[in-house]
């Protein structure tokens, strides 16, 4: 219903729109097209403005329900048929997408190295945490692990995304790398981010185009959440 212009252009900061739809119950508008991320997979949802003549409609919260894409509105809504055009909060998108990107760093020289699967995750602008399954994660193994990512962060390897029938998106050895397979199924395309020569899965969310952009990764913290599931948390540095 919605065409979501951030699954190819994760830099569009500003886009033209057309409201199709009100819902007074969440006060909240459906575009025809939005460079909005509704949330999902760890990454917060973008906030921003809709304008539209001389009046400015704050964006406050975006989510995916019911197969529509909800912008929720502080105040009144535009009218359906009105058209807009959407501004992100690019600050924070942006820090989001870098912090996005680090997550698969980690994630794939995790996967690479000591073939740890991914357990769960979630993310904030500049700051992230992981859970692998390891059964053992030492101090010295965690210094391991932030050199190895931070030397991908200056390898400048190039970020790409592409959108694949089904079909032959499944058959990329590893495309899941969670312990559980998040897609639902019975959709017909599937969305992969490749980090090249290291990383390659399934993944809806927004990433900068080139892994120098991420920053310094540094593991500021590492615990135990079960015999074989460690947590590593991690902050981006300009």
């Amino acid at each position: 219903m919605t065409e979501l212009l951030f699954q190819t252009d994760s830099y569009l900061r500003k886009f033209s729109a057309e409201v199709l739809e009100t819902d007074s119950a969440e006060n909240a508008v459906i575009l025809d097209r939005t460079a909005f991320y509704p949330g999902g997979g760890g990454q917060p949802n973008d906030t921003g403005f809709l304008h539209a003549g001389d009046k400015t409609y704050r964006v406050s919260k975006v989510k995916k329900q019911d197969g529509r894409i909800l912008h929720y509105i502080e105040g009144e809504l535009p009218a359906a048929g009105t058209e807009v055009e959407g501004q992100l909060d690019w600050e924070n998108r942006y820090k989001l997408m870098r912090t996005h990107t680090a997550m698969h760093i980690l994630c794939g020289a995790v996967w690479r190295d000591y073939d740890a699967q991914v357990t769960g995750g979630n993310m904030e602008p500049l700051a992230g945490r992981m859970d692998f399954e390891f059964e053992s994660l030492e101090a010295a193994l965690i210094k391991e692990i932030e050199e190895k990512v931070n030397q991908e962060v200056k390898a400048a390897r190039e970020v790409r995304v592409k959108i694949l029938p089904r079909e032959e998106a499944f058959q990329i050895p590893d495309l899941i790398r969670t312990k559980i397979n998040l897609l639902p199924e019975g959709i017909s395309h599937v969305r992969t981010v490749e980090i090249t020569g290291l990383d390659l899965q399934a993944d809806g969310g927004t990433h900068v185009a080139n892994t120098k952009e991420v920053g310094a990764m540094k593991i500021v913290e590492y615990k135990s959440k079960g015999k074989i599931n460690k947590r590593i948390y991690v902050e981006l540095y300009d």
